[in-house]
């Protein structure tokens, strides 16, 4: 009998680590306002994630997404905003972020604490949305829209308002996928 070397003992827990995450579901942030966001609370719904930015030029986004959230949660959707200072826009202040999203926008939506969007230490469902929805974001306001069974992304640019018809469109017919059996 052979005796295994050292260097594949030590391979064994790799080989052991826990299995890729398979849909969003899989995934949490901490909370703007402390505590998490277990995304699997919003199995079978819609949903719409953004990395976002008190002092960019497409801030004003919020607007649009609080409507989105108002209009359309009843219907499935779920918008998540994920404020990042990956662009040097954002403030690094939890309560400054979400006091900018009150007295500005009036946002309801659920908000992640600050999280990285870019790179190897962006937070893991970018990381893991990167690899199927064409790349990670290349500014603030990125859109990654999730299915309801949490395994298909589509990936919008900042550029994109939520407003615009190429992004309601995608999201209509995500509203009108049927919600996936538990």
């Amino acid at each position: 009998m052979v005796k295994p070397t050292r260097r594949a003992l030590l391979a064994l827990p790799l080989m052991a680590a826990a299995p890729a995450p398979a849909t969003a579901w899989d995934f949490r942030f901490p909370a703007l306002e402390g505590g998490e966001h277990d995304l699997a609370a919003w199995r079978g719904r819609v949903l719409l994630v953004v990395n976002t930015a008190s002092f960019c030029g497409f801030t004003g986004q919020y607007a649009a997404l609080q409507r989105l959230h108002e209009a359309q949660e009843g219907a499935g959707l779920v918008v998540l905003g994920v404020p990042s200072n990956d662009f040097n826009q954002e403030s690094q202040d939890g309560r400054k972020i979400r006091e900018f999203c009150d007295a500005q926008f009036g946002i309801t939506f659920p908000m992640t604490a600050l999280s990285r969007v870019r790179g190897p230490e962006a937070h893991p469902l970018y990381r893991w949305a990167a690899t199927r929805a064409g790349g990670e974001p290349r500014w603030n306001f990125h859109k990654y829209l999730v299915s309801r069974d949490g395994r298909q992304v589509q990936g919008f640019p900042a550029r994109m308002d939520p407003d615009s018809p190429a992004l309601k469109r995608a999201l209509e017919q995500a509203l009108a996928t049927v919600a996936p059996a538990s």
